[in-house]
């Protein structure tokens, strides 16, 4: 029997980033406990009610977030707020498969239009791998909102 996995993020605050990988993923937030959503609503806005309703103060309504790959195949996203913010490179990184298919300029023309697409939602370019036939097929590094780096690849 194999075992799932969640991907979980610290976070300085954990919806913006969640939203920005939402955003990036194509994933959605999952609707609050026992409430469905209707038509049109963001689950956001759904979370706000259900935690007043809870009860949960103002104060640490932000303390924690999630998403889910809406066709169910991708892992559940985790991002949970802590106090310090990170110090060093990350010991595991995401590669998101944006040109998998591609090879040479034409690969690397795409994740340039990727890495514009997520630099305009708050990302940040950090370097440029060229194509190294046969070991790499080239790839680009950025950072999240919060410096977490990441490969469009």
């Amino acid at each position: 029997m194999s075992s799932t996995v969640q991907i979980t993020f610290d976070a300085r605050d954990p919806r913006s980033l969640s939203t920005f990988w939402r955003d990036v993923l194509g994933y959605v937030h999952p609707p609050p406990p026992g409430v469905e959503l209707q038509d049109g609503m963001d689950p956001l806005v759904a979370w706000d009610e259900f935690l007043e309703r809870s009860g949960v103060p103002e104060e640490q309504r932000n303390s924690a977030s999630a998403l889910e790959d809406p066709d169910g195949a991708g892992p559940r996203i985790f991002f949970q707020q802590v106090p310090e913010g990170k110090t060093a490179k990350n010991r595991v990184h995401l590669d998101v498969r944006t040109a998998s298919d591609l090879h040479g300029e034409e690969r690397m023309e795409a994740l340039e239009t990727a890495c514009e697409r997520l630099v305009a939602l708050g990302a940040h370019r950090l370097a440029r791998h060229e194509p190294a036939p046969p070991l790499s097929i080239g790839f680009l590094v950025l950072a999240d909102p919060e410096g977490n780096e990441f490969c469009l690849d």
